[in-house]
């Protein structure tokens, strides 16, 4: 199990981001959550297998219709704590 947290740029709230990442996460039986920040970037922490995580980490460059994603910075979190299941936080 690997962990890596994503912080998404770009126009990535008020455009169903957050919905539709954790919609993909769990497609790929990742755990973790994602949330908005105060800046207007997005947060995400995915936990998963190295495959699983890259494809995810992909397809986050595209998101859903209405968001224009300028680049997403990774860091890979060696000491995370242990996810049981995806979720969407406020």
């Amino acid at each position: 199990m690997k962990t890596i947290k994503l912080i998404i740029h770009g126009r990535v709230q008020g455009v169903g981001y957050r919905r539709w990442f954790e919609q993909n996460a769990q497609n790929f039986a990742l755990v973790g959550y994602v949330k908005n920040l105060e800046n207007g970037d997005v947060e995400a922490v995915i936990q998963g297998p190295e495959a699983d995580l890259q494809a995810m980490i992909k397809l986050s460059y595209i998101g859903p219709l209405r968001a224009n994603v300028e680049g997403i910075a990774q860091e890979v979190l060696s000491d995370a704590e242990s996810f049981t299941h995806f979720k969407m936080l406020r």
